[in-house]
């Protein structure tokens, strides 16, 4: 499980991080593909998109090669539990569009899963600032979005099959979220994007980071591509004047009604003399301890609220065993993270290659072995329905050892 930024980066370390490439240049970290097993597979997709009542047309968005679907061609007017009258993603018309190639946007998918929700807290423990993810699924050979920028840092973990990212020389000075930015068109784009300044392929596993503003662009590679982009938002310069429009309440000047304008040299005196006075004064509140102190806190803070509910310690009750605790009956999920080992037969014996050596197993074992590495993941309680006389947990171990699977 991801815990620090230290677990996410790995083997760059924070420091190497913070010297060499935080605001200052992109950062591929290769990992292997079980390193982010935990943070979302295939089954966890399906079973959020299964929750048909969390999605709307803006959380749920469909792309087909760089062009917005409809909503009204994905989703059915519906009525929400509370009887208002919502666009609601049709499982039948989302397929439609996904046999087509239409790429997929799971938006603020961040604290969906405990997985997601790790690498969100890394990332905001690191005081980098609010990361909100987006969930983008793509298909080979079609490609979602044009060249762009963000206006935040772009974390993107890879989790599941492979995309290559095109990362341009270009990149706009510190954009924000304002129309002055999000209203460029595509041309300005290309023109402002630059040469190419290289080719990045994200595998399973592996993490790009991006500074904000800086142009780039994807396509899938494999048949199927999932990566989680975790946009950072970090406290700007803006926020102290936030702050400060907050502390003039408090000052008489700042709420007198500004010189009345006539035409005259003498009005226009009086009113750049009145601007140089509040401006100086705004020069001495960002010096006064408490605005400091109210600053230092909103930026020590700056991350969203997530999780924290235990409603049983609330009311001082204990709460019950884990399944595993209690025998391992319900089991733990996996994730295939070597796929094409298969066990074979040699002579009287079974024996499965792996990343750390020759595996031996009786002939019961290789069957449900064979059986589970085919599929992209499962649980412990299907090895346990398909291969009842196997010992599925202690199976599970050894392939997990083994450099096979990866917990989920």
């Amino acid at each position: 499980m991801i815990r620090t930024l230290a677990d996410l980066l790995a083997p760059v370390t924070p420091e190497q991080f913070f010297a060499e490439y935080y605001d200052k240049q992109p950062l591929h970290v290769q990992g292997g593909a079980a390193k982010f097993a935990p943070v979302l597979s295939w089954r966890q997709i399906n079973r959020l998109l299964d929750q048909t009542h969390i999605w709307s047309s803006q959380s749920l968005k469909l792309v087909m090669d760089g062009t917005p679907v409809p909503p009204e061609q994905y989703c059915t007017r519906a009525t929400s539990r509370d009887n208002a009258a919502v666009q609601q993603p049709n499982a039948a018309l989302v397929q439609q569009w996904v046999k087509r190639g239409a790429s997929l946007v799971m938006n603020d998918a961040d604290s969906l899963t405990p997985g997601l929700t790790a690498v969100s807290e890394a990332l905001e423990g690191a005081g980098l600032g609010k990361a909100q993810a987006n969930v983008y699924i793509s298909w080979q050979s079609h490609k979602a979005f044009p060249a762009h920028f963000d206006t935040h840092d772009v974390w993107a973990v890879q989790v599941e099959g492979e995309k290559t990212w095109n990362i341009w020389e270009g990149r706009a000075e510190w954009p924000i979220p304002h129309p002055v930015f999000r209203s460029l068109g595509q041309a300005h784009h290309e023109q402002a994007k630059g040469r190419l300044r290289g080719q990045v392929t994200l595998k399973t596993g592996d993490l790009l980071y991006l500074p904000r503003g800086w142009y780039h662009d994807a396509l899938a590679e494999a048949p199927a591509s999932v990566h989680v982009a975790y946009g950072v938002h970090a406290p700007l310069g803006m926020d102290l004047m936030n702050i400060l429009v907050e502390r003039v309440l408090y000052e008489t000047p700042f709420r007198q009604p500004l010189p009345r304008q006539d035409g005259t040299a003498a009005a226009r005196f009086a009113l750049t003399s009145r601007a140089a006075q509040l401006g100086q004064r705004l020069s001495e509140l960002t010096r006064d301890p408490k605005v400091m102190e109210v600053l230092t806190k909103f930026v020590a803070d700056y991350r969203y609220a997530r999780g924290g509910n235990d409603l049983l310690a609330a009311r001082g009750i204990a709460a019950p065993a884990a399944p595993e605790a209690a025998g391992g009956r319900e089991g733990a999920a996996f994730r295939v993270v070597a796929p094409g080992a298969k066990a074979v037969r040699r002579g009287t014996e079974w024996v499965l290659k792996t990343p750390n050596g020759a595996l031996p197993l009786a002939q019961p074992e290789a069957e449900a072995a064979n059986w589970l590495l085919a599929r992209p993941d499962g649980t412990e309680a299907e090895l346990r329905g398909a291969h009842p006389a196997v010992d599925a947990a202690a199976l599970l171990r050894r392939l997990a050892e083994a450099g096979l699977l990866a917990p989920t």
